[in-house]
């Protein structure tokens, strides 16, 4: 119980550590909200009336491209936010920081879990400010509060099960520059599936590969829960990726700070 105690208070400090430095040094954080921001405009103002014929199911009844495109772009900042970590944990380990913890008594947890965490944080906030833009520019879900927690919580667990993941890439990267590109397909990955356009309007390969890889079913549980269109198993199938990635990028960041990542 006293080791319990004893991780959870290094968490905590690690925890003060990450958002004192990500409030001291918000270009970063600044830079990844922006993009979603800018996308969200950019395909709903320039590209939306074009790509927005012909998609038919929006519950509304007034066929606005922005209630399609919104759950993707939403999503799409949820995986922009997760980069931060890499490059946050790499920063620490090549300016030497991570040997220094490795030798103090403290909680071997404590240092992931504060990074992975206040990368949540900052991510979810990103998240609110893109969910707002949207509404702002004409999104309208009619989801109830239920669906609206239930819709959070996923994102939240898409956050989280990317948070990890970059939290091992971070240790393992040579140097910040690597921790940056090795992530960037994560936050693209979504384009090549149903946030932008509908999977059935791609060639075969490529729509094979859009329903099948992990944002799609994410996406169109997130449309459902705030449009009401249909879900079917992309809500079990979303949760488990979640659930798979959280475990995969949980184990691989602990065991590599634990032994060092290899030379």
């Amino acid at each position: 119980m006293a080791t319990m105690s004893y991780a959870a208070k290094d968490s905590r400090t690690m925890l003060r550590r990450n958002l004192k430095k990500a409030l001291r040094y918000p270009s970063l954080t600044l830079t990844v909200v922006i993009m979603p921001l800018m996308m969200l405009l950019l395909f709903n103002y320039v590209f939306g009336s074009a790509l927005g014929t012909g998609i038919s199911g929006l519950p509304t009844g007034s066929g606005d491209y922005i209630d399609y495109l919104a759950p993707g772009i939403i999503l799409m900042a949820a995986t922009s936010g997760a980069l931060t970590t890499a490059i946050s944990v790499c920063a620490d380990k090549t300016e030497g920081i991570v040997n220094r913890f490795r030798t103090m008594p403290i909680s071997r947890a404590s240092f992931l879990t504060g990074h992975v965490v206040a990368s949540v944080i900052q991510t979810m906030t990103s998240v609110a400010l893109v969910i707002g833009v949207a509404l702002l520019v004409g999104f309208r879900p009619d989801a109830t509060p239920l669906e609206w927690l239930a819709a959070i919580g996923l994102l939240a667990l898409l956050t989280l099960a990317l948070t990890w993941l970059c939290a091992g890439i971070g240790l393992v990267a040579k140097n910040v520059e690597t921790a940056s590109n090795i992530p960037m397909p994560l936050t693209f990955l979504p384009f090549i599936g149903s946030a932008i356009v509908p999977p059935e309007s791609m060639p075969t390969g490529l729509r094979w590969f859009a329903e099948y890889q992990p944002f799609t079913p994410i996406i169109e549980t997130l449309r459902g829960l705030w449009l009401g269109t249909e879900i079917g198993s992309s809500a079990v199938i979303g949760l488990a990726w979640c659930v798979g990635l959280s475990l995969v990028g949980y184990v691989w960041a602990r065991r590599t700070f634990k032994t060092g990542p290899k030379r």
